[in-house]
């Protein structure tokens, strides 16, 4: 078999060296491990050893050719966006497979599949271990594979040699110079001259950026305007579910905030191109749950707690922004921020959050080998208000942040989403925002 971990090598093994980073470590062990074959851009070694160019469109070639039959047996989705592209996946991953198509997603919380999540520790595999998961995907019977796909993953050719069936783009949002905005821009079209022949591009026309996206190869259609195919009117937000008229038809959902509208009506049009009738996605979407850890709300009386993964500055800007559009009183930003991450962040977050909450909390993320106080002390140097306080155990900051909420307020739980752990020094320790929250919301 081919193999691109060296430590996964068994006797009779090919051995590719997919990354030339410490290559001769790899190979000696992989030789070691027992490898019959070495195929590298460079080298002579003591067992047959195969020269190309490129190990990467080798590999991908490989793959192709040997699940080549096994692919026309599922469709396959990519959603590319700065953000929303896990809201998207997962909604369109509960609407599929409620409407009775098993469908499979690979993403930022892992690989979904049969109501399980397999920890893949990254948002999109590379090809190797795609094509892994796309073949188990098919063994169990899967019609569909939802893919998230990332920049990094777009930059690194994770994705080489694959061809979608539906490619979905959520939203372009950046903030640096012009040339590096275009690279970043050009990265992610890249999925989009991926699509099959057949295949079909949904793009969010509400976002200005769309036109790139509509490459003209492709068959494109639009969501979130009035000139669109999937077009939405009358909102409401409350702190329950979300209303909106989709195309003159009613719909509610369980997420919160109008963002999370464009996000839904990606995952409505995918199963739409996917030959579902409107009225039956409809009656889906009343199976409909919350995305674990992403704006995820938790009533507590005639008040709010909402748990996010935001970490980066524009990030939590939007998330309190959104916020705003349907807070009937106080915003409380409950939040810390991740060791060795954001530094040259931390002092605009923390004059950020204390200008636009009415109070903050500020607490521990995941440290790890940085003091979580040096971290938050680091993130008041800008800070002008004194609406804030320091609770550096996040368990009794949330415990306090829910105790202070009055009636109409929402509280902001943000920076760790749905991870299932606190990363302290050195220990990986057990913790879950949801979790904690849990312990002390009353209805």
């Amino acid at each position: 078999m081919l193999k691109v971990n060296p430590k996964e090598v068994n006797p009779g093994d090919t051995f590719l060296v997919l990354e030339n980073e410490d290559q001769e470590i790899k190979v000696e062990e992989a030789i070691d491990r027992g490898a019959a074959c070495i195929i590298a851009t460079n080298g002579d070694y003591s067992v047959k050893t195969i020269i190309t160019n490129d190990t990467r469109t080798y590999l991908s070639n490989y793959l192709k050719e040997l699940y080549f039959e096994k692919l026309d047996k599922i469709k396959i989705i990519g959603i590319v966006g700065t953000s929303g592209k896990t809201v998207t996946g997962d909604v369109t991953y509960q609407l599929l497979n409620s409407l009775g198509s098993k469908t499979a997603f690979i993403g930022t919380g892992g690989f979904y599949i049969d109501n399980q999540i397999i920890e893949t520790n990254v948002t999109t595999p590379d090809i190797y271990n795609l094509y892994e998961y796309i073949n188990k995907a098919i063994d169990k019977g899967c019609e569909n594979i939802i893919i998230e796909v990332s920049s990094k993953a777009l930059i690194k050719r994770h994705i080489e040699g694959l061809r979608f069936d539906i490619a979905v783009f959520t939203n372009f949002i950046d903030n640096s110079d012009a040339i590096e905005k275009q690279k970043y821009l050009n990265t992610k079209i890249e999925m989009f001259k991926m699509l099959k022949k057949t295949g079909t591009a949904i793009i969010n026309k509400k976002d200005p950026y769309y036109k790139y996206f509509a490459l003209p190869q492709n068959h494109n259609i639009f969501y979130g305007t009035d000139d669109s195919e999937y077009k939405i009117s009358s909102i409401g937000l409350t702190y329950e579910f979300t209303e909106f008229n989709l195309n003159d038809k009613r719909v509610e959902i369980p997420l919160l905030g109008s963002f999370n509208i464009y996000n839904y009506l990606a995952a409505f049009a995918t199963a739409n191109t996917l030959n579902y009738p409107e009225d039956a996605i409809i009656q889906a979407t009343e199976n409909l749950k919350q995305v674990d850890g992403r704006y995820q709300g938790v009533k507590h009386k005639n008040s709010l707690v909402i748990i996010d993964y935001a970490y980066d500055k524009e990030m939590i800007e939007s998330v309190i922004k959104y916020t705003k559009e349907f807070s009937k009183a106080r915003i409380i930003t409950l939040m810390g921020l991740k060791g060795g991450q954001n530094q040259n962040q931390r002092s605009k977050i923390g004059k950020l959050i204390t200008k636009n909450s009415d109070y903050v909390i500020l607490t521990s993320d995941n440290p790890k080998n940085e003091n979580a106080e040096d971290i938050i002390n680091e993130m008041i140097k800008e800070v002008v208000t004194d609406n804030y306080e320091i609770i550096i155990s996040r368990r009794e900051a949330i415990k306090k942040g829910i105790e202070i909420l009055e009636e109409g307020d929402i509280l902001l739980v943000i920076g760790k989403g749905n991870e299932n752990y606190q990363i302290i020094d050195n220990d990986k320790l057990p913790y879950k925002d949801y979790n904690e929250v849990t312990k002390y919301v009353k209805k």
